[in-house]
């Protein structure tokens, strides 16, 4: 089922039929997921896409179909990553959260791109990830952003110019080649 089959879900789910509930949340989640991943890491992509439909379900009665579910889903997925970013930003410095081991299976087969996704900024990923990886249109990820058009095509090319530099690095002593 597509995201765009997923918007006729919203009424029922709206409803509190369960069957509806279920289903909105099966059918997107994976992309949530994956979304959460690349941004925040895969050990945190599970809670944090539970979170995501914590909040969805709670805000659901006031989703008014201006976007797309796909669209307002990603939007409080992107929320909730900033929140887990902060929240680690807040850290004790002597509490270090546990880091992700580079050998760590990718479930998508991509451990290389992961680790070069994770060396862009954070603007230049989120852009990337979003319209590349997820398929969102630039106007869509402009609005999820709050930033006009033309910043998110810049903060793309740069993030492949970026990509494309690292492909050519060669690797730190002690990293796989990507």
């Amino acid at each position: 089922m597509t995201f765009a089959e997923a918007d006729a879900l919203v009424a029922g789910a709206r409803r509190g039929d369960p069957r509806a509930v279920e289903e909105l949340a099966r059918t997107t989640a994976p992309e949530v997921w994956r979304f959460l991943a690349h941004l925040v890491g895969i050990d945190a992509a599970d809670d944090l896409t539970q979170e995501t439909y914590l909040r969805a379900f709670g805000a659901l009665r006031r989703f008014r179909g201006d976007s797309t579910v796909r669209t307002w889903l990603l939007s409080i997925a992107r929320r909730v990553a900033a929140d887990e970013l902060r929240r680690r930003a807040r850290r004790p410095a002597g509490d270090p959260l546990p880091p992700e081991a580079p050998g760590d299976p990718d479930p998508a087969g991509e451990v290389g791109a992961r680790d070069l996704l994770r060396r862009l900024t954070p603007e230049r990923r989120e852009a990337f990830v979003l319209t590349q990886i997820a398929g969102l249109g630039y106007a869509e990820v402009a609005v999820l952003c709050g930033c006009p058009i033309g910043t998110v095509r810049s903060r793309v090319a740069r993030a492949r110019d970026d990509l494309v530099g690292m492909m050519d690095e060669p690797p730190a002593h002690g990293e796989r080649p990507a």
